[in-house]
Protein backbone atom coordinates (compact mmCIF):
# COMPACT_ATOMS: atom_id res chain seq x y z
CA UNK A 1 0.00 0.00 0.00
CA UNK A 2 1.15 3.59 -0.48
CA UNK A 3 1.43 5.75 2.19
CA UNK A 4 -0.59 8.48 2.24
CA UNK A 5 1.17 11.90 2.55
CA UNK A 6 -0.51 14.49 5.07
CA UNK A 7 0.03 17.77 6.40
CA UNK A 8 -1.59 19.01 9.42
CA UNK A 9 -2.26 22.91 9.53
CA UNK A 10 -3.18 23.43 13.20
CA UNK A 11 -1.29 20.31 14.51
CA UNK A 12 -1.68 21.68 17.95
CA UNK A 13 -5.46 22.42 18.17
CA UNK A 14 -8.46 19.54 18.93
CA UNK A 15 -8.16 18.83 15.74
CA UNK A 16 -4.96 18.56 15.00
CA UNK A 17 -4.16 16.22 17.87
CA UNK A 18 -7.05 13.93 17.21
CA UNK A 19 -5.38 13.92 13.35
CA UNK A 20 -1.93 13.09 14.60
CA UNK A 21 -3.35 10.50 17.15
CA UNK A 22 -5.22 8.59 14.02
CA UNK A 23 -2.05 9.39 11.92
CA UNK A 24 0.60 7.82 14.27
CA UNK A 25 -1.47 4.57 15.05
CA UNK A 26 -0.85 3.88 11.13
CA UNK A 27 2.49 4.34 10.22
CA UNK A 28 1.91 1.84 7.13
CA UNK A 29 -0.53 4.09 5.92
CA UNK A 30 0.52 7.38 6.24
CA UNK A 31 3.36 9.66 6.14
CA UNK A 32 3.50 13.33 7.72
CA UNK A 33 5.05 15.97 5.56
CA UNK A 34 4.18 19.28 7.67
CA UNK A 35 2.83 20.05 10.63
CA UNK A 36 1.81 23.81 11.63
CA UNK A 37 0.58 25.83 15.09
CA UNK A 38 0.17 29.44 15.68
CA UNK A 39 2.10 29.57 19.19
CA UNK A 40 2.43 26.08 20.91
CA UNK A 41 6.31 25.53 19.90
CA UNK A 42 6.74 22.89 22.32
CA UNK A 43 4.03 20.47 21.09
CA UNK A 44 4.39 21.35 17.67
CA UNK A 45 8.30 20.41 17.82
CA UNK A 46 7.41 17.28 20.02
CA UNK A 47 5.01 16.07 17.84
CA UNK A 48 6.67 17.14 14.24
CA UNK A 49 9.89 14.61 15.84
CA UNK A 50 7.12 11.89 16.78
CA UNK A 51 5.85 11.84 13.65
CA UNK A 52 9.11 12.46 11.12
CA UNK A 53 7.53 14.98 9.57
CA UNK A 54 9.77 17.30 6.99
CA UNK A 55 8.65 20.83 7.84
CA UNK A 56 7.37 22.09 10.74
CA UNK A 57 6.08 25.70 10.08
CA UNK A 58 5.55 28.37 13.79
CA UNK A 59 3.17 31.22 12.93
CA UNK A 60 4.93 33.95 15.39
CA UNK A 61 8.34 34.54 14.26
CA UNK A 62 9.59 35.31 17.59
CA UNK A 63 9.28 31.45 18.38
CA UNK A 64 11.09 30.50 15.13
CA UNK A 65 14.54 29.84 16.97
CA UNK A 66 13.01 28.01 19.81
CA UNK A 67 12.00 25.97 17.26
CA UNK A 68 14.69 25.55 15.42
CA UNK A 69 17.11 24.52 18.69
CA UNK A 70 14.26 21.78 19.32
CA UNK A 71 14.48 20.48 16.05
CA UNK A 72 18.24 20.55 15.80
CA UNK A 73 19.98 17.29 14.25
CA UNK A 74 16.14 15.79 13.62
CA UNK A 75 16.07 16.15 9.84
CA UNK A 76 13.10 18.48 10.68
CA UNK A 77 13.23 21.98 9.10
CA UNK A 78 11.66 24.89 11.00
CA UNK A 79 9.99 27.61 9.27
CA UNK A 80 8.03 30.59 9.53
CA UNK A 81 5.73 33.41 7.72
CA UNK A 82 3.47 33.05 4.97
CA UNK A 83 5.53 31.33 2.41
CA UNK A 84 6.35 28.63 4.35
CA UNK A 85 2.87 27.77 5.41
CA UNK A 86 1.72 28.11 1.58
CA UNK A 87 4.75 25.59 1.13
CA UNK A 88 3.09 23.05 3.90
CA UNK A 89 -0.21 23.42 2.28
CA UNK A 90 0.72 23.38 -1.26
CA UNK A 91 3.51 21.58 -1.08
CA UNK A 92 3.96 17.55 -1.53
CA UNK A 93 1.25 16.27 0.46
CA UNK A 94 -1.63 14.54 -1.36
CA UNK A 95 -3.84 15.45 1.10
CA UNK A 96 -4.17 18.59 3.88
CA UNK A 97 -6.04 19.10 7.13
CA UNK A 98 -6.77 22.30 7.24
CA UNK A 99 -7.89 22.85 10.98
CA UNK A 100 -6.07 26.23 11.86
CA UNK A 101 -8.86 27.89 13.42
CA UNK A 102 -10.17 32.00 11.91
CA UNK A 103 -8.93 33.77 8.83
CA UNK A 104 -5.52 33.02 9.53
CA UNK A 105 -6.59 29.75 7.76
CA UNK A 106 -7.76 31.56 4.75
CA UNK A 107 -4.44 31.87 2.67
CA UNK A 108 -2.99 28.52 3.44
CA UNK A 109 -6.56 26.68 2.35
CA UNK A 110 -6.66 28.64 -0.62
CA UNK A 111 -3.13 27.53 -1.45
CA UNK A 112 -3.95 23.99 -1.17
CA UNK A 113 -7.24 23.98 -3.18
CA UNK A 114 -4.91 26.18 -6.19
CA UNK A 115 -2.82 23.66 -6.18
CA UNK A 116 -5.62 20.53 -6.55
CA UNK A 117 -4.93 19.20 -3.25
CA UNK A 118 -7.20 16.84 -1.39
CA UNK A 119 -8.31 19.12 1.51
CA UNK A 120 -9.80 17.45 5.06
CA UNK A 121 -11.86 20.90 6.01
CA UNK A 122 -12.27 21.37 9.31
CA UNK A 123 -11.90 25.50 9.05
CA UNK A 124 -14.95 26.72 9.17
CA UNK A 125 -14.15 30.41 8.36
CA UNK A 126 -12.77 29.14 5.28
CA UNK A 127 -16.42 28.64 3.58
CA UNK A 128 -18.20 30.84 6.11
CA UNK A 129 -16.43 33.87 4.59
CA UNK A 130 -14.68 32.61 1.50
CA UNK A 131 -16.88 30.12 0.47
CA UNK A 132 -18.01 31.41 -3.43
CA UNK A 133 -14.36 31.80 -4.07
CA UNK A 134 -13.05 28.39 -2.59
CA UNK A 135 -15.55 26.62 -4.23
CA UNK A 136 -14.81 28.21 -7.74
CA UNK A 137 -11.07 27.54 -7.10
CA UNK A 138 -11.42 23.93 -6.43
CA UNK A 139 -14.07 23.77 -10.06
CA UNK A 140 -11.09 25.15 -11.82
CA UNK A 141 -7.73 23.35 -10.03
CA UNK A 142 -9.99 19.98 -9.33
CA UNK A 143 -9.26 19.97 -5.99
CA UNK A 144 -11.40 18.08 -3.64
CA UNK A 145 -12.93 19.35 -0.31
CA UNK A 146 -13.99 16.79 2.03
CA UNK A 147 -15.62 18.05 4.96
CA UNK A 148 -14.80 17.20 8.97
CA UNK A 149 -17.44 18.85 10.56
CA UNK A 150 -19.18 16.09 12.25
CA UNK A 151 -22.22 17.44 10.70
CA UNK A 152 -21.25 17.89 7.52
CA UNK A 153 -18.93 14.86 7.22
CA UNK A 154 -22.65 13.01 8.09
CA UNK A 155 -23.96 14.78 4.86
CA UNK A 156 -21.36 14.01 2.98
CA UNK A 157 -21.86 9.97 4.02
CA UNK A 158 -25.39 10.37 3.93
CA UNK A 159 -25.28 11.91 -0.26
CA UNK A 160 -22.80 8.91 -1.13
CA UNK A 161 -23.39 9.30 -4.86
CA UNK A 162 -26.78 9.90 -4.87
CA UNK A 163 -28.19 12.77 -7.20
CA UNK A 164 -28.61 16.21 -5.85
CA UNK A 165 -31.59 16.77 -8.05
CA UNK A 166 -33.10 14.01 -6.01
CA UNK A 167 -32.38 15.43 -2.62
CA UNK A 168 -35.01 17.23 -0.99
CA UNK A 169 -33.18 18.62 2.55
CA UNK A 170 -30.61 18.68 4.20
CA UNK A 171 -30.99 18.61 7.88
CA UNK A 172 -27.78 19.55 10.24
CA UNK A 173 -28.24 18.19 13.98
CA UNK A 174 -27.67 20.16 16.97
CA UNK A 175 -27.01 19.19 20.58
CA UNK A 176 -28.50 22.29 22.00
CA UNK A 177 -25.90 23.27 24.05
CA UNK A 178 -25.67 23.90 28.01
CA UNK A 179 -28.24 26.29 28.37
CA UNK A 180 -31.76 24.28 25.71
CA UNK A 181 -33.70 24.72 28.29
CA UNK A 182 -32.84 27.61 29.97
CA UNK A 183 -35.01 31.05 30.05
CA UNK A 184 -33.44 34.30 28.84
CA UNK A 185 -33.26 35.35 32.46
CA UNK A 186 -31.13 32.66 33.22
CA UNK A 187 -29.16 33.06 29.90
CA UNK A 188 -28.26 36.70 30.47
CA UNK A 189 -25.59 35.90 33.97
CA UNK A 190 -24.32 32.83 32.23
CA UNK A 191 -20.78 32.86 33.32
CA UNK A 192 -18.17 31.67 30.82
CA UNK A 193 -17.09 28.74 32.60
CA UNK A 194 -20.56 27.52 32.37
CA UNK A 195 -20.72 28.26 28.81
CA UNK A 196 -17.52 26.34 27.80
CA UNK A 197 -18.71 23.04 29.16
CA UNK A 198 -20.77 21.07 26.22
CA UNK A 199 -22.63 18.29 27.59
CA UNK A 200 -21.41 16.19 24.76
CA UNK A 201 -18.51 17.03 22.62
CA UNK A 202 -14.82 17.71 23.77
CA UNK A 203 -13.92 21.09 22.32
CA UNK A 204 -12.25 24.46 22.57
CA UNK A 205 -13.71 27.44 24.35
CA UNK A 206 -14.83 29.05 21.15
CA UNK A 207 -16.11 26.57 19.61
CA UNK A 208 -17.84 25.09 23.39
CA UNK A 209 -19.67 29.06 23.56
CA UNK A 210 -20.50 29.28 19.91
CA UNK A 211 -22.57 25.76 20.54
CA UNK A 212 -24.03 26.99 23.90
CA UNK A 213 -25.66 30.42 21.30
CA UNK A 214 -26.54 28.40 18.56
CA UNK A 215 -24.17 30.21 16.42
CA UNK A 216 -22.20 26.85 15.55
CA UNK A 217 -25.09 24.96 13.47
CA UNK A 218 -25.86 29.14 11.93
CA UNK A 219 -22.08 29.17 10.55
CA UNK A 220 -22.70 25.27 9.76
CA UNK A 221 -25.94 26.38 7.53
CA UNK A 222 -23.82 28.60 5.31
CA UNK A 223 -20.83 25.84 5.41
CA UNK A 224 -23.48 23.30 4.10
CA UNK A 225 -24.83 26.37 1.46
CA UNK A 226 -21.54 26.25 -0.50
CA UNK A 227 -20.10 22.69 0.40
CA UNK A 228 -23.59 20.96 -1.07
CA UNK A 229 -25.05 24.10 -3.32
CA UNK A 230 -28.17 23.43 -1.26
CA UNK A 231 -30.08 26.55 -0.95
CA UNK A 232 -31.67 28.09 2.34
CA UNK A 233 -35.09 27.22 1.53
CA UNK A 234 -33.60 23.05 1.64
CA UNK A 235 -31.44 23.53 4.78
CA UNK A 236 -32.95 22.83 8.14
CA UNK A 237 -31.72 22.27 11.87
CA UNK A 238 -32.91 19.78 14.44
CA UNK A 239 -31.62 19.90 17.66
CA UNK A 240 -30.88 16.00 19.06
CA UNK A 241 -29.63 16.51 22.54
CA UNK A 242 -28.07 13.00 22.83
CA UNK A 243 -26.09 13.69 19.75
CA UNK A 244 -25.94 10.69 17.84
CA UNK A 245 -26.96 11.43 14.89
CA UNK A 246 -24.76 13.59 13.54
CA UNK A 247 -27.33 15.00 10.12
CA UNK A 248 -29.87 13.65 7.65
CA UNK A 249 -30.61 13.80 4.24
CA UNK A 250 -34.52 13.64 2.95
CA UNK A 251 -34.93 12.26 -0.20
CA UNK A 252 -37.65 13.40 -2.48
CA UNK A 253 -39.21 10.03 -2.62
CA UNK A 254 -39.58 10.57 1.18
CA UNK A 255 -36.63 8.16 2.66
CA UNK A 256 -34.54 10.15 5.09
CA UNK A 257 -30.73 9.04 5.66
CA UNK A 258 -28.98 8.88 8.44
CA UNK A 259 -25.45 9.20 10.26
CA UNK A 260 -24.84 8.03 13.45
CA UNK A 261 -21.91 7.61 16.01
CA UNK A 262 -20.71 8.16 18.72
CA UNK A 263 -19.62 11.98 19.54
CA UNK A 264 -15.57 11.78 18.77
CA UNK A 265 -14.35 14.01 16.28
CA UNK A 266 -11.39 11.31 15.40
CA UNK A 267 -14.55 9.53 13.71
CA UNK A 268 -15.31 11.87 10.36
CA UNK A 269 -11.78 12.68 10.56
CA UNK A 270 -10.87 8.88 10.31
CA UNK A 271 -13.62 9.03 7.15
CA UNK A 272 -11.54 11.94 5.60
CA UNK A 273 -8.23 10.56 6.12
CA UNK A 274 -8.79 7.33 4.61
CA UNK A 275 -11.63 8.48 1.94
CA UNK A 276 -12.47 6.71 -0.44
CA UNK A 277 -11.91 3.49 1.99
CA UNK A 278 -12.58 3.33 6.02
CA UNK A 279 -10.24 2.40 8.92
CA UNK A 280 -10.48 1.62 12.12
CA UNK A 281 -10.72 4.02 14.57
CA UNK A 282 -10.56 3.79 18.66
CA UNK A 283 -13.65 6.10 19.14
CA UNK A 284 -16.50 3.71 21.30
CA UNK A 285 -18.96 1.65 19.01
CA UNK A 286 -22.51 2.77 19.44
CA UNK A 287 -24.46 0.48 21.40
CA UNK A 288 -28.29 1.96 20.21
CA UNK A 289 -29.54 -0.63 22.87
CA UNK A 290 -27.85 1.14 25.94
CA UNK A 291 -28.88 4.36 24.74
CA UNK A 292 -32.53 3.72 24.87
CA UNK A 293 -34.20 6.13 22.76
CA UNK A 294 -33.37 9.18 21.27
CA UNK A 295 -35.36 12.63 20.76
CA UNK A 296 -35.57 15.34 18.77
CA UNK A 297 -37.00 18.82 18.76
CA UNK A 298 -37.42 22.68 16.29
CA UNK A 299 -34.55 25.01 17.54
CA UNK A 300 -36.29 27.91 19.82
CA UNK A 301 -35.04 30.76 17.32
CA UNK A 302 -36.36 33.20 20.07
CA UNK A 303 -34.29 31.57 22.81
CA UNK A 304 -31.30 31.33 20.32
CA UNK A 305 -31.42 34.16 17.74
CA UNK A 306 -28.42 33.41 16.40
CA UNK A 307 -29.58 30.70 14.16
CA UNK A 308 -32.26 33.47 13.01
CA UNK A 309 -29.16 35.70 12.16
CA UNK A 310 -26.88 33.36 10.63
CA UNK A 311 -29.62 32.29 8.09
CA UNK A 312 -30.82 35.83 7.22
CA UNK A 313 -26.85 37.13 6.73
CA UNK A 314 -26.56 33.70 3.99
CA UNK A 315 -29.62 34.89 2.17
CA UNK A 316 -28.17 38.84 2.29
CA UNK A 317 -25.46 37.82 0.52
CA UNK A 318 -22.46 40.11 -0.42
CA UNK A 319 -19.81 40.19 2.70
CA UNK A 320 -22.84 39.19 5.19
CA UNK A 321 -21.46 35.88 6.10
CA UNK A 322 -17.48 37.54 6.54
CA UNK A 323 -19.53 40.40 8.94
CA UNK A 324 -21.37 37.64 11.09
CA UNK A 325 -18.14 35.44 11.61
CA UNK A 326 -16.07 38.43 12.09
CA UNK A 327 -17.92 40.31 14.86
CA UNK A 328 -19.19 36.86 16.56
CA UNK A 329 -14.97 35.50 16.89
CA UNK A 330 -14.58 39.32 18.69
CA UNK A 331 -17.79 39.04 20.69
CA UNK A 332 -17.66 35.45 21.85
CA UNK A 333 -13.31 36.62 22.98
CA UNK A 334 -15.19 39.38 24.99
CA UNK A 335 -17.54 37.30 26.31
CA UNK A 336 -14.80 34.86 27.43
CA UNK A 337 -12.57 37.29 29.74
CA UNK A 338 -15.46 38.82 30.88
CA UNK A 339 -15.96 42.25 29.34
CA UNK A 340 -19.59 41.57 28.04
CA UNK A 341 -22.69 39.10 28.88
CA UNK A 342 -23.66 36.13 26.98
CA UNK A 343 -26.84 37.60 25.22
CA UNK A 344 -24.24 40.65 24.42
CA UNK A 345 -22.76 38.36 21.56
CA UNK A 346 -25.73 38.16 19.24
CA UNK A 347 -26.59 41.64 20.23
CA UNK A 348 -22.66 42.62 18.86
CA UNK A 349 -23.03 40.68 15.84
CA UNK A 350 -26.70 41.78 14.71
CA UNK A 351 -25.39 45.35 15.35
CA UNK A 352 -22.41 45.03 13.24
CA UNK A 353 -24.54 43.27 10.12
CA UNK A 354 -27.47 46.31 10.57
CA UNK A 355 -24.12 48.92 10.17
CA UNK A 356 -22.29 47.00 7.11
CA UNK A 357 -23.12 46.66 3.70
CA UNK A 358 -20.27 45.75 2.01
CA UNK A 359 -19.89 44.10 -1.84
CA UNK A 360 -19.33 40.20 -2.28
CA UNK A 361 -15.51 40.11 -1.80
CA UNK A 362 -13.58 38.76 -5.22
CA UNK A 363 -9.92 37.74 -3.32
CA UNK A 364 -8.95 36.15 -0.04
CA UNK A 365 -7.42 39.65 0.19
CA UNK A 366 -10.44 41.11 0.54
CA UNK A 367 -11.82 38.84 2.34
CA UNK A 368 -9.25 39.30 5.33
CA UNK A 369 -9.99 43.13 4.43
CA UNK A 370 -13.40 43.29 4.96
CA UNK A 371 -12.66 40.80 8.56
CA UNK A 372 -10.68 43.47 9.76
CA UNK A 373 -13.00 46.29 9.18
CA UNK A 374 -15.87 43.84 10.44
CA UNK A 375 -13.55 43.05 13.91
CA UNK A 376 -13.30 46.94 14.25
CA UNK A 377 -16.64 47.42 14.25
CA UNK A 378 -17.51 45.11 16.35
CA UNK A 379 -14.63 46.39 18.94
CA UNK A 380 -16.66 49.96 18.85
CA UNK A 381 -20.12 48.23 19.44
CA UNK A 382 -18.81 46.14 22.79
CA UNK A 383 -17.27 50.25 24.18
CA UNK A 384 -20.31 51.45 23.27
CA UNK A 385 -22.16 48.97 25.25
CA UNK A 386 -19.82 49.09 28.02
CA UNK A 387 -20.08 52.94 28.45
Amino acid sequence: MTRRKISILGATGSVGTSTLDLVERRPDRFEVIALTAAKNVGPLADASVRAGAKLAVIGDPALLPELESRLQGTGCRAATGREALAEAAAGEADLVMAAIVGCAGLEPVMSAIEAGRTIALANKEALVTAGQLMISAAGRSGATILPVDSEHNAIFQCLADNRSCDVAKLILTASGGPFRSWSPEQMAAVAPEQAVAHPNWSMGAKISVDSATMMNKGLELIEANHLFGVPSDRLDVLVHPQSVVHSMVEYVDGSVLAQLGSPDMRIPIAHALAWPERMETPALKLDLAQIGSLSFEAPDLVRFPALRVAREAMEAGGAAAIVLNAANEEAVASFLVRRIGFLDIIRTVEEALARTDAAAPHSIAEVIDIDRRARALAEDLMSEMAA
